[in-house]
């Protein structure tokens, strides 16, 4: 029997993890700078939906800040110990920036809650208006930046759904703060800000679910794992296909390992490439681990 290990099969050129760094730069500057507007006229108009929003643009700017980081780490080359690099910094980033949305909105909520009851000061619906009009502009400057992205990744996605968290703040707040200056409904402020939570719960549980999926190496979305055993097994001069793992390790990165047995005497190498260029054509997966060995006929069990 003759066994072939191949641990790398095809080279996918796609844009690098720091091709995006500038963008994310760009948008970091703007929600920082707004924030600290923001904070300042939430105080002055007593509006806590205002003081969400500017609370969320703190969570924007640290998750801007930890994916830029992120993408700054998995940029870098592979080493003796890190043998695939540091591409995984971006899929934490993106579950810490789910878990910080999750967090906040859980703060935000009691916040409202309370205000609904009946505390807190009288809110300045003019300047909650215009505060939320400048902070809905300067989200989509920042959330389009990063919608221009060479590349898409958790890292990319997680920093984007705050900012369109935060874009729908800016809007609730409006909303919010027109019917207190119209209606004199002090109710309307605090009711925006939960309708910004239930956004924030839903986007902050969308990017754990997706990262810890990644985290703990389940088959990626859109690829079948029966499938891709189906359409290996089925190519000629395969006797059996074993051991069949599917992964991904980064966004848009998936690898796949599998133990492939071919009748004895055929050509273990050539029957490696044609595998490759399958799983390379059919199911877009680049990073491949094929061991392909001889048949053994009076110790194989065929379960074709």
């Amino acid at each position: 029997m003759s066994g072939h290990a191949h641990p790398h099969a095809g080279h996918v050129h796609a844009p690098s993890p720091g091709a995006d760094r500038g963008k994310l730069a760009f948008a970091l500057s703007l929600i920082v700078g707004f924030m600290l507007v923001e904070v300042a006229a939430g105080l002055v108009a007593g509006s806590v939906a205002l003081l969400s929003d500017a609370a969320h643009m703190v969570t924007d700017a640290g998750s801007i800040a930890l994916a830029l980081t992120a993408a700054r780490l998995a940029a870098r080359p592979v080493s003796a110990g890190f043998t695939f690099g540091l591409k995984r910094a971006e899929i934490l980033s993106a579950q810490l920036n789910g878990a910080a949305l999750l967090v906040l909105a859980a703060v935000l909520a009691w916040e409202s809650l309370g205000r609904l009851g009946g505390g807190g000061p009288d809110v300045e619906g003019a300047v909650v208006v215009v505060v939320g009009a400048l902070g809905a502009l300067v989200n989509v400057a920042a959330a389009w930046s990063l919608a221009r992205a060479e590349r898409r990744s958790l890292n990319l996605e997680g920093a984007r759904q705050h900012l369109l968290a935060d874009l729908y703040g800016s809007l609730a707040a409006i909303v919010g703060g027109l019917v207190v200056l119209l209606a004199g409904v002090r109710e309307a402020d605090p009711i925006a800000a939960l309708v910004v939570v239930a956004l924030m719960l839903r986007s902050g549980w969308s990017l754990v679910r997706a990262s810890s999926r990644v985290l703990l190496e389940a088959a990626p979305k859109g690829l079948d794992t029966e499938a891709i055993g189906r359409a290996l097994c089925s190519h000629p001069g395969i006797v059996e296909v074993h051991d069949l793992h599917v992964w991904e390790l980064t966004t848009d990165f998936p690898a796949l390992s599998a133990h492939v047995l071919v009748a004895p005497g055929d050509d273990c190498h050539g029957r490696r490439v044609e595998l490759e260029r399958v799983l390379r054509e059919r199911f877009s997966i680049a990073h491949t681990t094929l061991q392909v060995d001889h048949e053994h006929r009076d110790e194989l069990l065929n379960l074709s």
